[in-house]
């Protein structure tokens, strides 16, 4: 594997959970709690991508008693970076790295969401690429 050659089209995940930026923390919360996931792309009613919610922003929104019922965009990052599926993985996670942020959504060429890249993919390639394995050991896939 040329791994100068991968794109986030190669590492992302394309079934993503989604939430709406007028559903409550305690939705999103019990949403992502159910996936076992750690980030949601907010998204309007044309799947535009207008914000993401890791755990941390839910953490610290349901440690405040009187926050559970707001509106998800209420405590959404909505200054975010995105990537295209051509993006270079290598520059997608230089991203990460410079912004110390856990996910990146990946968006089609109409801003809609296509899919969502996070460190987790990026661990999956550095085990592969030291272990000389496909994952097959970590049951994470080929």
């Amino acid at each position: 594997m040329d791994l100068r050659r991968l794109t986030v089209g190669d590492l992302m995940s394309t079934a993503v959970i989604t939430v709406k930026e007028r559903e409550t923390i305690t939705q999103a919360d019990l949403e992502m709690r159910l996936a076992g996931i750690r980030h949601l792309p907010v998204v309007d009613d044309k799947n535009h991508v207008v914000g993401i919610l890791s755990n941390r922003d839910l953490f610290r929104a349901m440690g405040k008693g009187d926050r559970k019922a707001a509106p998800v965009w209420e405590t959404m990052t909505s200054n975010l970076h995105t990537v295209g599926e051509d993006t270079p993985a290598y520059r997608a996670a230089a991203t990460m790295i410079e912004r110390k942020i856990g996910a990146l959504p990946v968006v089609g060429d109409q801003g809609q969401l296509v899919g969502l890249v996070t460190e987790t993919d990026f661990l999956r390639v550095a085990y592969e690429a030291l272990s000389g394995s496909r994952g097959e050991a970590l049951g994470v896939g080929a």
